[in-house]
């Protein structure tokens, strides 16, 4: 019994250390989504730039779209803005989900750094988020056209990640 217990700190080390060694190869940011093959969370919720008038899910459905949510307060999401005008101007739809956020802020920020979503639905309770699974901004759902969750993207997204990701799924 004694010897055990001078062997436990080494197979507590022994242990942990097999977990960091499998968690190693593994990329934080592919983080599957429960939601991919299945609609899109059904939503109703107030047009951020037409104030009065909501944005339904069902309104959005018939042709491919990326589903962006943003904040005001999200630095990686000012790194990202960029590239997703890039995206607009070369006729790719975008909706915004601007999440958890006061809505005159969010009609600022787009105001100063220009807008290229086709549409932009104010989240801001959170509640659409938490449907999609969304833990943090930016994070980019591809949306097909029969409605259904395509892909997950937690993070910036970059030339080579819509390259390499999005792109081959927006056909």
């Amino acid at each position: 019994m004694v010897r055990i217990k001078l062997f436990l700190p080494l197979i507590i080390f022994i242990v942990l250390a097999a977990f960091l060694w499998v968690s190693l190869g593994k990329n934080p940011r592919d983080l599957p989504s429960v939601l991919v093959d299945k609609p899109l969370p059904s939503f109703d919720l107030p047009n951020l730039l037409e104030p009065g008038k909501n944005v339904k899910s069902d309104d959005l459905i018939g042709q491919p779209f990326l589903l962006n949510v943003w904040a005001t307060w999200c630095f990686a999401c000012l790194q990202e803005h960029p590239f997703l005008l890039k995206l607009s101007e070369q006729g790719v739809k975008i909706v915004g989900i601007d999440y958890k956020d006061e809505p005159e802020k969010g009609r600022g920020w787009l105001e100063q750094y220009d807008n290229p979503y086709s549409v932009v639905v104010n989240d801001e309770a959170g509640r659409l988020g938490l449907d999609l699974g969304v833990y943090g901004a930016p994070e980019t759902f591809v949306i097909g056209s029969d409605g259904h969750i395509k892909l997950r993207h937690a993070g910036v997204v970059t030339e080579e990640v819509w390259r390499l990701q999005i792109a081959p799924l927006m056909k």
